[in-house]
C-alpha cells in the first residue's frame, strides 16, 4: 500500500525530476506532485511524494526530514488527509458594497472631528 508524504520548505526552483531523484535514493516512488500557484505556475514551496510502501515512507522521513537543499531544510512527514472544503461562494458574506463612508459620517452628525474634540 502506498504512503503519501508531505514535503515542505522546498526550494522554489526544484523540479519534480530533481525531487524524484532525491527520493529514489530510498526506494520506489509511485507519484510526485509539486504544488504550484494557479496564476503564475510558480512552485509554492511544498509538495507530496507517494512511496510504494509504508516502510519506504518511514525511511524517507528518517532520511530527508531536516535534509538541506539549497540552504533550505526540508520538512518531511506523513501527509494528513485533505480536509473537505466548502464549494464556491464568497467566503461567508464578509465582502460587499459598503456605500460611501463619508456620506454615512455626515448623516451621523458631522463626522469624527467633533467626537475627538470632546475627549
Amino acid at each position: 500500500m502506498t504512503k503519501r508524504l508531505y514535503v515542505g520548505n522546498l526550494p522554489y526552483s526544484i523540479s519534480e525530476d530533481e525531487l524524484r531523484d532525491l527520493f529514489n535514493q530510498v526506494g520506489e516512488i509511485e507519484k510526485i506532485t509539486i504544488i504550484t500557484d494557479r496564476e503564475t505556475g510558480r512552485s509554492k514551496g511544498f509538495g507530496f511524494v507517494e512511496m510504494a510502501t509504508e516502510e519506504l515512507a518511514q525511511a524517507a522521513i528518517n532520511r530527508f526530514n531536516g535534509y538541506s537543499i539549497n540552504n533550505r531544510n526540508l520538512t518531511v512527514n506523513e501527509a494528513k488527509p485533505r480536509e473537505e472544503r466548502g464549494g464556491g461562494g464568497f467566503g461567508g458574506g464578509r465582502g460587499g458594497y459598503r456605500g460611501d463612508r463619508d456620506n454615512y459620517r455626515d448623516r451621523e452628525g458631522g463626522g469624527s472631528r467633533e467626537r475627538r474634540d470632546r475627549y
